[in-house]
């Protein structure tokens, strides 16, 4: 059994003792085998795909339909993309010498790190635990996976799928609540994945300082939108309502809000309420009916949401769209809002929930600054049919990812590196980038016996070494 449900210091302790022992005979195991298992892990997952997403509806009434292309769909694209690319991935790398290296032959060769710990966050809780550990098995390394308790259902299927189908010195699962996490971070692993909150990955990556442990953060913020003038409003609508509300809105990489230019917003604001509607709704309205619409994960959230909702309302926002919410069922109807004030919460605060504002602009350069007033966004969406501007906006503000003219589409493209920068993330995912994060990059320098170019700098230094030494610091 490759669970541990409470915080039992020793079962947990022997478990990583456990992934040290195979992530030692890992080290010598050919590639073949890391592919031989991602290959049965497919048509694995591919069995159990009622199974997947009926745990997740239970968590969020989400449609299997969009647990599918969310949760399972991209897990089966990491492991098709590994399969695809892991011999030219894992193969040494040839390293040119410089003249001063003649003679030597150099290489980068690709060790796995050893005992990896991934955590799990709540909002994709399949595709962003299983997505990290394709990376970490292609890697050739073991896992410990803590799932988020926050989606109680989702993390006991991964528990016993992960059961079913690894040896647990492989991979293991170990369920709990925050004392559960905080007992594993403190153990030495080698390498962590963590997915989640700027505050949490703060206490993360301040645990894992402790062991100096390696670790990948993908975190989140407020990933704006700018809608310029020449936009295809229509697309934008359509391609924002999807991004913002997939999820109930609980998307990392959400549009968190909209900037417009202020001659197209109200053709705008009407195209993106009736594109919300059209996605989302049924019989021209959403509804708890609503098959194709989420839920927020817990009545917290919830809470948390009506409170920023709220204090917008206060402040002086105008409705566009709203309706009903229900607490007992953790329903909240897509909001879209216009003139917000900058000292909102929802203008403060990652909103991570079905709230859209919208912000009108006059110029670049006030786009620029609101963007460069916050905290650096995991995304950031450009919808212009002008080069110069979208070339102005790329070249001014920083991102994790961009997407120009499409929402969401950048995470899911496997050749593409994902990841934030400063508070909304460190290092890289998905892909070649997924497996280097799991990997140490060894440089490998090989000299051939007898006589070599390094005699020459070796001591004493005087009269013929000194001078060949003033010449290397002058030509070389």
């Amino acid at each position: 059994m490759a669970t541990v449900t409470s915080v039992d210091s020793q079962k947990i302790l022997s478990l990583f003792e456990k992934q040290k022992i195979r992530s030692q005979q890992l080290r010598s195991e050919g590639i073949a085998e890391r592919k031989k298992r991602l290959r049965a892990l497919a048509p694995f997952l591919l069995k159990n795909r009622e199974r997947i997403s009926e745990a997740v509806y239970h968590d969020f009434k989400k449609s299997s339909t969009e647990s599918d292309i969310s949760e399972l769909y991209p897990v089966l694209t990491e492991i098709r993309h590994a399969l695809a690319h892991l011999d030219e991935w894992a193969k040494p790398q040839k390293i040119d010498a410089p003249i001063t290296y003649l003679g030597t032959r150099s290489e980068v060769q690709y060790e796995p790190k050893g005992v990896c710990l991934i955590i799990a966050p709540w909002n994709f809780p399949f595709n962003l635990c299983f997505g990290p550990l394709i990376s970490c098995l292609a890697a050739g390394n073991t896992a410990i996976i803590k799932p988020s308790e926050l989606t109680p259902h989702t993390s006991k299927m991964i528990a016993a799928l992960v059961s079913e189908f690894f040896e647990e010195d492989l991979v293991a699962v170990v369920e709990g609540a925050q004392d559960t996490a905080t007992h594993l971070l403190t153990l030495p692993f080698d390498h962590i994945f963590f997915t989640g909150s700027p505050a949490v990955g703060k206490v993360v990556m301040k645990a894992a300082a402790e062991n100096l442990t390696s670790v990948t953060l993908e975190l989140g913020g407020k990933s704006p939108v700018i809608v310029d003038s020449s936009a295809n409003l229509a697309d934008a609508a359509k391609r924002i309502a999807f991004g913002k509300f997939l999820n109930n809105g609980q998307t990392c990489i959400a549009p968190d809000y909209v900037l417009i230019d202020e001659s197209v917003q109200a053709k705008f604001v009407e195209a993106v309420k009736a594109e919300t509607v059209k996605l989302f709704g049924i019989e021209g309205e959403i509804s708890e009916s609503s098959p194709s619409y989420a839920r927020i994960v817990n009545q917290r959230h919830f809470d948390r949401l009506n409170k920023l909702l709220q204090d917008a309302l206060e402040k002086g926002a105008k409705t566009e769209l709203s309706g009903p919410a229900n607490r007992d069922t953790n329903f909240i109807h897509p909001v879209i809002l216009t003139q917000v004030s900058a000292a909102s919460r929802v203008m403060q605060e990652e909103i991570f929930g079905p709230v859209l504002p919208i912000i009108s602009f006059q110029s670049i350069d006030q786009v620029i600054a609101t963007i460069n007033g916050k905290t650096k966004p995991l995304a950031l969406y450009i919808f212009s049919q002008r080069k110069k501007f979208s070339k102005q906006i790329l070249a001014e503000t920083s991102a994790g990812s961009v997407g120009i003219n499409e929402c969401i589409m950048q995470f899911t493209h496997p050749n593409l590196p994902f990841g934030g920068v400063n508070t909304s993330g460190l290092g890289k995912s998905h892909g070649r980038y997924g497996f280097l994060s799991f990997s140490n990059e060894k440089p490998v320098l090989k000299q051939k016996s007898g006589f070599s170019i390094p005699y020459l700098l070796h001591p004493p230094y005087q009269g013929f070494r000194k001078k060949l030494i003033s010449l290397m610091l002058k030509w070389f």
